[in-house]
């Protein structure tokens, strides 16, 4: 897959906000968008005490949920953790990842944030853009915003809201468990990023492709160590 190189990745906080709100201009939700064949997630593990990192995304067919390709990448992860500038820390290697896919997902969903986000700009909505493909932020935590409480019941959700916009929703994976916090990345509306997640979601709190992103991350990292 092809990855458009729009910014520099050495920068410094006030640069990346920068290249944020540049960025957000990009941002459309409208991509044409048929049923999707392929759905992939992505995920970045980076080793404690160092800059080590591994990156994965791991490619389903859709919606029979069955692993297709898996691609990874290691690397150093040179730029600080700093809430609200996820993209800078990991998109750099998810970059090196994807471009070894040898089939072009329809769809990627991201362990992190879409449009909740205080400058819009999310992990996923960041990748979205470089890949010019519909990416969903599935996040397990709350970045911004304020909702209601979710129904008990798997598909139960909540409008997850900020300054009078509605950036997402707190959606019911399973019955029983915490909800996650699904917006919209880039080129997909809000009700199609929750049915989509939906649909990917089978037995466990997290859809299938970003638990096997996860799990292939957390394996690599655990094999190779900082070697």
């Amino acid at each position: 897959m092809i990855v458009r190189a729009l910014h520099p990745w050495n920068v410094s906080y006030q640069q990346a906000v920068k290249i944020q709100k540049e960025l957000r201009k990009r941002l459309v939700f409208d991509l044409v968008l048929p049923t999707p064949k392929y759905v992939a997630g992505v995920d970045v593990s980076v080793s404690k005490g160092s800059r080590s990192g591994w990156a994965g995304v791991v490619v389903f067919s859709f919606p029979d949920l069955q692993v297709i390709e898996e691609q990874s990448a290691k690397g150093q992860v040179t730029f600080p953790y700093i809430p609200g500038l996820l993209s800078f820390r990991e998109i750099p290697l998810l970059c090196k990842a994807i471009e070894r896919l040898t089939i072009q997902p329809d769809v990627f969903i991201c362990d992190g944030q879409g449009i909740a986000h205080p400058r819009r700009m999310g992990i996923a909505t960041h990748l979205g853009i470089l890949l010019d493909k519909p990416t969903i932020g599935c996040a397990k935590s709350r970045l911004i915003g304020t909702h209601g409480q979710v129904g008990p019941r798997k598909g139960d959700y909540s409008p997850l809201m900020d300054n009078g916009e509605q950036v997402g929703v707190v959606l019911r994976t399973r019955k029983g468990v915490k909800p996650v916090f699904v917006s919209p990345g880039y080129g997909i509306s809000l009700a199609d990023s929750r049915i989509l997640v939906l649909s990917c979601t089978t037995k466990y709190r997290l859809p299938e492709p970003i638990r096997a992103a996860h799990n292939l991350v957390t394996r690599l990292r655990s094999c190779q160590g900082d070697a």
